[in-house]
Formats: C-alpha cells, sequence, structure tokens
C-alpha cells in the first residue's frame, strides 16, 4: 500500500501544471484586464460621432478625448511594466478626434498589453520597474493600467447615463 501511494505521488509531482493554472497571479491580473478591454471597446465601438464629441462641460475631456486617452494609456502603462520605451509616444487624445482613428488606437493598446500579458509570468510580475516618479512592479504598473481604465469608464458610463445609452456593462 505504501509503495502503490509513493507512485502515485511520484505520478503527481511529475505531471506538468496546465499552462492556465502555471501563473495565477498574471491570469488574475490578465482577467481584470481583459474586462476593462471589453467594456471599453465596447464604449468605443457603440457611441456614435456625436457621442464622441458630448463633455457635460468645458472643463472635462469629451467621450472622444477620454477614449483617445485610455488607448494612450495602453502604451504608457504596459511599457512601463514591460521595462522597455513607449512604442507610440505620440498622444492619440492630442491628435486625433476622428472614431475610427480612436478605435483602431484602443485596438492597438488593447494588444500591445495583451503581448506584455503573454510574456509576463508571476515571477515577473514581481519585478520592479521605473513608474513616473518612482519604483513599483511590473504587476503593479499592470493593475494600475486596468484600474485607470475603469476609472475613465466611470467617467464614459456618467456620459452615456446622461444621455439615455445603457453601458456596456450594464446590458
Amino acid at each position: 500500500m505504501t509503495k502503490r501511494l509513493l507512485i502515485v505521488l511520484a505520478a503527481l509531482v511529475a505531471t506538468p501544471i496546465s499552462a492556465s493554472a502555471q501563473e495565477p497571479l498574471v491570469q488574475s491580473l490578465r482577467g481584470l484586464f481583459d474586462v476593462t478591454k471589453g467594456v471599453v471597446m465596447a464604449t468605443a465601438q457603440d457611441l456614435d460621432a456625436t457621442m464622441y464629441a458630448y463633455r457635460p462641460s468645458d472643463e472635462v475631456r469629451s467621450a472622444g478625448q477620454i477614449l483617445a486617452h485610455i488607448a494612450d494609456g495602453q502604451f504608457i502603462f504596459c511599457s512601463a511594466a514591460a521595462g522597455e520605451a513607449n512604442p507610440h509616444p505620440e498622444s492619440v487624445e492630442q491628435t486625433t478626434t476622428a472614431k475610427a482613428a480612436i478605435i483602431q488606437a484602443l485596438q492597438q493598446g488593447f494588444a500591445y498589453c495583451e503581448r506584455v500579458f503573454d510574456r509576463t509570468t508571476d515571477r515577473g510580475a514581481a519585478r520592479v520597474v521605473q513608474f513616473f516618479n518612482g519604483p513599483n512592479t511590473t504587476g503593479g504598473v499592470l493593475a494600475f493600467n486596468s484600474a485607470h481604465n475603469y476609472e475613465h469608464y466611470g467617467n464614459l458610463v456618467t456620459y452615456m447615463r446622461i444621455n439615455g445609452i445603457v453601458p456596456p456593462s450594464s446590458r
């Protein structure tokens, strides 16, 4: 009986863990990112040109500017998480108001972040990188990116509600 138990235990130890279970921290961070990406992209695609120009007051960004700002953030935050130079340093928010161009920038930014996630391990998520004025971890920066996405999605939810539009996260 003891010999059989040892054989079973040895087989279990030698069996590789599935890829999705190998990096539970990164998978958690990626799951949150995927949710924010989904609601932001649905918003970007659903809003019409009038809503892209909408702003509840002159002191705040328009819906299109918020979406462009989110696109810029993907490159800023994910390049910091990766410890590399921003591959898209020109600001979308400062250069375009066109819906199609903003959607394209969002798609490119989210795809860039996905590549960063794909090559990040749990061990790599603990790596210290420079972020704004001080050190942070790769995982911390990736989490901050999702928080930033949600922060500005919250702005967009308010804009949509003011205009009688049901936000993607409430459908």
